[in-house]
């Protein structure tokens, strides 16, 4: 008989006093000048969501390399927040710019109601669940364009797709156009310079993205849980880029896209002049560009530039 692997242990871990949780980290190497006011911080950060900036700055599990002093952590966690601010805003102008495509092609070829027919999805698209989950944000919304429908026409809580498009969330977004037939895939994402399976990923990964920011994840450092499939050309691939699973490959995505949205111009401008200078100041570690997916040449990336 096939020995029964044994059950996980229970968890033990006590409760820490902020003092107690600056001495933990004492513990394992880190320079603490000021503990007053590192505990007055974990007051305000808590420690769990402050031991994730900790992870750049440690030689082996819980040690510190030399002389790592808590100010570095801090200034990543500051380093962090800026950049999730910088990646949301590109984020917003990108999803707009995909609602508007979505539902100006959709209606114009299959109707203001053409999403509620399931021939026009393929056909291990979830379309009832879809639907549902679509009916349950038009009865939650109290957008003022929702309500009048709602109490001007009889098909609510159905709403024609370039009203749909405007309440379902990013990922409803996402969904819908990965279960949308192939002609139709195809003409939104010629607009993007893509191939249809190329723009659903990356749809995919930017919702992804977008829940980690309206979280306040971690962003600097991490692995992505969800990469994007990177285009066949030439620029997407070694030696230009090493890989699809750091932040960078995430800013040259933007980047492309938001080139694609003209009336942005001043916009995109703006951005990249901020993500440039946030960029030039990353936190205190030696490989901090590895980390990020950054080639030390990155600014004359030809996607970047």
């Amino acid at each position: 008989m096939t020995p029964q692997p044994l059950p996980p242990p229970s968890y033990q871990k006590p409760w820490l006093s902020y003092q107690d949780q600056v001495a933990l980290l004492q513990s394992r190497g880190m320079v603490i000048a000021d503990l007053a006011a590192a505990a007055e911080f974990l007051r305000h950060v808590n420690y769990y969501r402050f031991s994730g900036y900790c992870l750049a700055f440690e030689q082996a599990r819980h040690q510190f390399q030399p002389n790592v002093a808590f100010e570095q952590v801090q200034a990543a966690h500051a380093f962090d927040r800026v950049l999730r601010d910088v990646v949301t805003e590109a984020l917003e102008i990108v999803e707009v710019d995909l609602r508007t495509a979505i539902a100006y092609h959709f209606g114009q070829r299959h109707g203001a109601f053409g999403h509620l027919s399931r021939v026009q999805f393929f056909q291990r698209f979830k379309h009832a669940d879809w639907i549902s989950k679509l009916h349950d944000e038009a009865n939650r919304s109290s957008e003022l364009f929702v309500m009048h429908f709602k109490a001007t026409y009889r098909e609510f809580p159905n709403l024609p797709v370039w009203v749909a498009t405007e309440i379902m969330s990013f990922g409803g977004l996402s969904h819908m156009y990965t279960g949308m037939l192939r002609h139709d895939q195809k003409a939104i994402s010629a607009r993007y310079g893509l191939q249809p399976g190329d723009l659903a990923s990356w749809m995919h990964h930017m919702v992804y993205v977008r829940n980690l920011c309206a979280h306040h994840s971690r962003l600097w450092d991490r692995v992505w849980a969800i990469k994007p499939t990177l285009p066949k050309a030439a620029v997407w691939q070694p030696p230009y880029l090493q890989g699809n699973n750091r932040l960078f490959t995430s800013l040259l995505m933007l980047n492309y896209l938001l080139r694609r949205c003209p009336p942005m111009t001043a916009f995109i401008a703006d951005w990249r002049r901020r993500v440039q200078a946030l960029i030039d100041g990353p936190p205190s570690v030696p490989n901090a560009n590895d980390l990020m997916g950054m080639p030390a040449n990155w600014k004359a990336h030809p996607l970047w530039t």
